[in-house]
């Protein structure tokens, strides 16, 4: 049994973590501040006597005595994190700071929740974990994308300076039951709209593409990655290679919902991306690891997950 911190424990990724890991035998220590996390989704944890749920701000240091650390706190939406720019960029920034100390001081194992946004607006396709990115520092999407571009580089100072152990994963976009109703992602978006009848707002022409993953697949990579060797550090890509356009997915959510809304098309944000799409190649050969769900599985839980929430 190990005992293990998971920041931002509350929140949709952080929640199916605790769970994963308090299945495995752990003691989890679930660590988050509820500013989109919510106790809601680690209620059904609390009588586990392996869990434990501290609400704490990871800006502030932490005294905990551990053996694994995984970070994922942050606001990882547009809507959340453009709300408080400087906040997020705090996040990212003294949480990894903080996580790091923790892990120094108590030599455990760390592990970083970092971002395809570090990638920007890709001019290279699919990325790699080499591509170093297209980023606009100055832009309305840069507290995200650079707080956690700088967390990276914080991980990688503290393994080569203090030898803190240190593993990065590069996560692209994933959905589940869990998300955020008002997240502004568009599967969230899209099945709440379908759902109420409403409209369905796609930005930009429906062409753009992302590459969808469902929870359980990205769980299972963080897992396999925290478990290798010490001296793989990553950053590893964990995403789904296969694109959708955003066009095709609102359709397809609108025939499996059996909903009558209409598609609806507005300006494209500063800065989003148009394609993106994870290069797994090290995923499968470090971890073993691929997306094992389809697009169609993983709506239909999903889906099924909003039915009971909207």
């Amino acid at each position: 049994m190990k005992r293990i911190l998971v920041t931002g424990g509350a929140g949709f990724v952080g929640s199916h973590l605790c769970e994963k890991l308090l299945a495995e035998g752990n003691e989890v220590v679930s660590l988050d501040n509820y500013f989109t996390g919510s106790k809601q989704n680690i209620k059904h944890l609390l009588d586990n006597h392996n869990f434990e749920a501290i609400r704490h701000d990871i800006t502030m240091p932490v005294y905990i005595e551990v053996d694994e650390i995984y970070n994922l706190a942050c606001p990882a939406s547009p809507v959340h994190y453009q709300y408080n720019g400087i906040k997020t960029i705090k996040t990212s920034v003294m949480g990894a700071i903080n996580t790091l100390g923790l892990a120094k001081r108590t030599k455990s194992k760390v592990l970083q929740a970092s971002t395809s946004e570090i990638y920007g607006d890709p001019t290279v396709h699919p990325q790699p974990e080499e591509y170093w990115g297209n980023v606009n520092t100055l832009g309305p999407r840069a507290c995200y994308d650079e707080g956690k571009r700088c967390a990276e580089t914080l991980f990688m100072n503290y393994h080569v300076q203090n030898k803190v152990r240190i593993k990065i994963a590069r996560i692209f976009n994933t959905y589940g039951p869990r998300m955020n109703s008002n997240d502004g992602r568009v599967v969230s978006n899209f099945i709440v709209q379908a759902l109420k009848g409403e409209d369905i707002t796609i930005f930009g022409d429906g062409t753009h593409t992302r590459s969808f993953q469902y929870i359980d697949d990205l769980i299972d990579g963080l897992i396999k990655l925290m478990a290798t060797p010490d001296n793989f550090t990553g950053p590893v890509n964990l995403g789904n290679p296969i694109e959708v356009s955003v066009g095709d997915l609102a359709r397809k959510i609108i025939k499996m919902t059996g909903s009558k809304s209409k598609l609806v098309y507005l300006p494209l944000p500063a800065d989003d991306p148009k394609q993106r799409k994870p290069d797994i190649s090290l995923a499968k050969k470090v971890l073993d690891w691929q997306p094992v769900v389809d697009l169609e599985t993983g709506l239909e839980k999903t889906i099924a997950y909003f039915k009971s929430v909207v």
